[in-house]
């Protein structure tokens, strides 16, 4: 088994992590170097900064996840339609160096009108299926563009994309909920599971959004509630459109910070949750490499 080196490149920063043959991370290094931020679209220039050292050894290989496979990127890897598992991302691994550096592919379903398309998010979920030693379930990625992605017989066989961190960065700084909301306060539980409730009211997202500006004028939420309830209305519109029986388990993998309002509004669903973090990312990389 050669080295491995997994790099996950995103829009805005850079990871990567040297891994041993057992897929123990031996080294992690991270940057805020996402590939809207590569000096001059130098990423090969950027990449030999960060880790020209790990690829030292002979036989080492290196696999990079994430947006610089998109056209903006390093080199456009072409999307691999669903479903998919790590074999077929494997022959279409897209070579920077033959043998030696590649860009992962990213996933695209188009079983609607309508396609939709993850980079990096397929590589996650690789990871946490082998980290959990499953082969099947119901995984969601919580993020700027949050994905639900289902699993049958190893394979992604399907996901759809929700624009839940965008729409909250928007509605709590760019709209006129803005002036009674604080943003980047710290989570009420209470509150946040508040939002989610209402969001199941049926009378959609357009109009209880609104809710969160009448509540503060009323005096009923406080500009930090009021970040709690915001976000609580988006994830539980998320969680609306999703049918989960009782005792389903959900797979959530990413940041502590956001994996743990999900589970909160999982749990109050009545599903059952594990969270993954980075470690799934290196996880992913390892299946992929065979």
């Amino acid at each position: 088994m050669p080295q491995l080196i997994a790099v996950d490149w995103g829009t805005s920063s850079l990871r990567g992590a040297r891994l041993d043959d057992a897929g123990r991370v031996l080294e992690e290094k991270s940057a805020p170097l996402g590939i809207l931020n590569v000096p001059n679209g130098d990423f090969a220039g950027v990449f030999a900064a960060h880790f020209s050292d790990w690829m030292k050894p002979a036989g080492s290989v290196c696999l990079i996840s994430g947006m610089a496979g998109s056209r903006q990127g390093w080199h456009e890897a072409p999307y691999v339609a669903c479903p998919a598992g790590p074999d077929e991302l494997r022959r279409r691994l897209h070579w920077i160096e033959p043998g030696r550096i590649a860009l992962v592919p990213g996933l695209s379903d188009e079983r609607d009108d309508v396609p939709d398309v993850m980079r990096g998010e397929e590589v996650q979920i690789f990871g946490a299926m082998r980290l959990a030693d499953l082969s099947e379930g119901l995984f969601v990625l919580p993020g700027t563009h949050s994905k639900w992605a289902t699993v049958q017989g190893g394979r992604i066989t399907g996901f759809r994309t929700c624009m839940t961190g965008e729409f909250y960065g928007l509605l709590s700084q760019h709209s006129i909920l803005a002036l009674t909301l604080e943003a980047d306060a710290p989570l009420d539980e209470a509150v946040f599971l508040r939002g989610v409730t209402r969001a199941g009211n049926d009378r959609g997202l357009l109009h209880n959004a609104f809710g969160v500006r009448a509540l503060a004028l009323f005096g009923r939420l406080s500009p930090a509630q009021s970040a709690s309830y915001l976000s609580g209305l988006l994830i539980g519109e998320e969680l609306r459109l999703e049918e989960l029986p009782l005792g389903r388990e959900v797979i959530t993998i990413g940041a502590s910070a956001l994996t743990a309002r999900y589970a909160l509004a999982l749990e109050q669903r009545g599903a059952r949750v594990r969270t993954f973090g980075a470690e799934a990312t290196w996880a992913g990389a390892r299946a992929l490499l065979g």
